[in-house]
């Protein structure tokens, strides 16, 4: 099973050696060539060899005289027997399980511990309620607590072994004033053995971590400085063994520990889930959760390579996780700077983007020259309409002032033909001062009248009449 040549087995082809002239038929490679090596003999391992095997193992009772049926049963059941426990002896998968309980078990200390460490805060703070927000550290709470135990001693003991100059002068004053109630002896021994089971239990929990480390070290590990120890453990724990989980594909290790949100989302038919177990890896937790998918889907595919090197390699170290996280590391700088980089070259240079860069300063288009109409504001354009209504208003009355006075110009030469020609002077008069009359009505002193007007031809036929008439 080893591979190895024992005494007897070495004492019998000695034998062989001087009178062989044919290969040696050997049933298991790895056995012929230690004996080529060290005997100089040559061997054959070929399928006819192991059905020739399988014949002489089938016909030994024919081979060997002398040897009842019984005798060989029982030979062939002790050698299965001990067969299987040499198997289970050096089995991977019985080293796989010290693994996979210790992990359970730390995770059980850590649910444990939580609980005790709660109900230890909560049964002391009755009695000095001050100390738990003052202390934040569960181990160092319970150390104090268990050295003090009484509100009362406070004042004469000295924690400057657990807690600095500051935080210490601090609980002593908050000692003397606090609002917590009193209790008996006997409910402080029960509060301090809790303390005790806290300590003890974390201790222990410590040394658990670091059998788990060494463990880790010696049977996987590339997946150990790939995705760390305990995560390297959760996972195949979750797996089973290492075996098992070196046949799972790369998209089953990245989700692996995320099964009910996958078959949730295959089900509601939403997005599945980036990432199960190996988020808690230290390279997806630095990422950005912009890149977190893509660097989880790039770890689980260095991972399972790590894994199948551990679990079917024979070679002990852990050079190839460590330069495939340097790959992933160097990836992850890439993707975090997103720095432009030269498509000809090396690809390591930045690429110079400052020509591309507009450092002039931007101008904006101004609508202001597309009309050609004044612009002025609301208000004004509300005065210019109310002069414009002004002035067609007094227009409107100059009018009406005409239209008059040539009505009474008419009426006038009308009474001026059925008067006597025997007052022509006393007429003339009139009608100047009428005129003068028309002439000195006061115009509107924002706007003077400029138009003048054009006498129609009836107008001038009158007029040679009055002057015939006067004649």
């Amino acid at each position: 099973m080893e591979g190895k040549i024992n005494k007897q087995l070495k004492k019998v082809l000695k034998k062989i050696v001087k009178e062989a002239h044919e290969p040696l038929a050997v049933a298991d490679a790895k056995l012929g060539g230690v004996i080529k090596e060290k005997l100089n003999l040559s061997c054959i391992h070929s399928p006819v060899v192991n059905e020739l095997m399988r014949g002489i193992r089938s016909q030994m009772d024919g081979l060997i005289p002398g040897v009842e049926p019984r005798e060989m049963a029982a030979m062939c059941l002790g050698l299965a027997h001990s067969l299987s426990r040499y198997r289970l002896k050096f089995s991977a998968d019985k080293v796989d399980t010290m693994i996979v309980q210790a992990i359970s078990l730390l995770d059980d200390l850590d649910k444990e511990l939580n609980n005790y460490i709660m109900r230890c805060r909560e049964w002391y703070g009755w009695h000095f309620p001050e100390l738990g927000k003052i202390i934040s550290d569960n181990l160092t709470y319970c150390k104090c607590l268990q050295k003090v135990g009484d509100r009362k001693n406070y004042a004469s003991a000295t924690l400057s072994e657990f807690l600095s100059e500051e935080v210490e002068a601090e609980v002593k004053a908050a000692a003397e004033i606090s609002m917590g109630t009193e209790v008996s002896e006997e409910d402080i021994c029960n509060i301090l053995h809790l303390c005790t089971q806290v300590i003890e239990i974390s201790e222990y929990r410590t040394q658990l971590y670091e059998y788990l480390q060494n463990r880790m070290m010696a049977i996987a590990p590339n997946v150990t400085v790939m995705v760390g120890e305990l995560v390297g453990a959760r996972l195949i724990a979750h797996a089973g063994s290492l075996l098992n989980l070196a046949k799972h594909a790369a998209s089953t290790v990245q989700i692996l520990g995320a099964e009910k949100a996958l078959f949730r989302a295959l089900k509601s038919r939403r997005d599945t889930p980036k990432y199960g177990l190996i988020y808690h890896a230290s390279l997806v937790g630095q990422t950005s959760p912009k890149h977190k998918g893509k660097i989880s889907r790039m770890l689980a595919a260095k991972t399972v390579l790590a894994i199948r090197y551990d679990a079917f390699g024979e070679d002990s170290s852990s050079a190839m996780g460590a330069e495939n996280r340097a790959k992933l590391e160097a990836r992850l700088r890439i993707l975090e700077d997103r720095g432009i980089r030269k498509i000809s070259g090396t690809g390591k240079a930045l690429a110079k983007a400052e020509k591309y860069e507009h450092k002039s300063e931007v101008k904006t288009y101004d609508p202001s020259g597309d009309s050609t109409l004044p612009t002025c504001s609301k208000k004004r354009k509300i005065e210019e309409v109310d002069k414009e209504d002004e002035i067609t208003e007094k227009k409107a009355k100059k009018a009406k002032i005409k239209i008059k006075a040539e009505v009474e110009e008419e009426m006038e030469e009308a009474e001026e033909e059925q008067v006597v020609e025997e007052e022509p002077t006393v007429k003339k008069k009139k009608k100047k001062d009428k005129k003068k009359h028309i002439k000195e009505e006061p115009l509107s002193e924002e706007e003077p009248c400029t138009s003048t007007a054009v006498p129609s031809p009836e107008k001038k036929k009158k007029k040679k009449k009055k002057k015939d008439a006067e004649d």
